[in-house]
């Protein structure tokens, strides 16, 4: 089995905003892969799907942000699963727009819903695939962050997203059916997209 963790704040006045795009990026997931979205037995919502013979679990904890690892640690407390077999999908601000970057293992990065996670799992070895949300509105004032992660991407940004979505949907399933070194090297080199001709 393999568990695809995308992170964000539950509620429909947070649904399109920066910091849910592992939400989002989850929900093309199960759309491609004809999968529906349950509540469950813990602070999550699971799609359960297959791919190439493959298992594979979909997660949306609705803890909010702060508290992802509360929903992961429920999880595995229920279901004996491998670290390297789960992928976190989660917002980056210190990446451009429209950027990916996976890795096996880390620190936090600053990312609050990262740091839960590692709390409660209590350890740091794992695979996160990590989308950037870093642009030209990126406020200059920290006090402002906040604001701008929970804030809906401007309509300039919206086919970079999109195109971001569909890339970190597809090296999911690379990650799934090939391993996370071919997703690594698969999407590592992806540029941005962009609108300009």
């Amino acid at each position: 089995m393999h568990l695809i963790v995308g992170l964000g704040n539950p509620g429909r006045q947070y649904e399109y905003t920066r910091h849910n795009i592992g939400f989002l990026v989850v929900n093309q997931l199960a759309a491609s892969l004809k999968a529906t979205f349950r509540p469950a037995q813990g602070e999550y919502w699971i799609a359960s799907c297959s791919l190439n013979g493959l298992d594979v679990v979909l997660m949306k904890p609705t803890t909010y942000m702060n508290n992802s690892g509360i929903a992961v640690q429920q999880f595995l407390e229920a279901q004996t699963l491998p670290l390297e077999q789960l992928l976190v999908v989660c917002d980056d601000i210190q990446l451009p727009l429209g950027s990916l970057r996976i890795r096996t293992s880390g620190s936090d990065g600053g990312h609050n819903g990262l740091a839960s996670i590692i709390y409660h799992i209590q350890s740091e070895n794992i695979p996160r695939l990590r989308c950037g949300i870093g642009s030209e509105h990126l406020p200059t004032d920290k006090s402002s962050m906040v604001d701008f992660v929970l804030s809906e991407f401007e309509t300039d940004e919206q086919e970079i997203v999109g195109t971001m979505i569909q890339h970190a949907a597809d090296a999911c399933c690379v990650f799934i059916t090939k391993g996370i070194v071919s997703a690594m090297n698969q999407f590592n080199n992806i540029r941005p997209a962009t609108t300009e001709i």
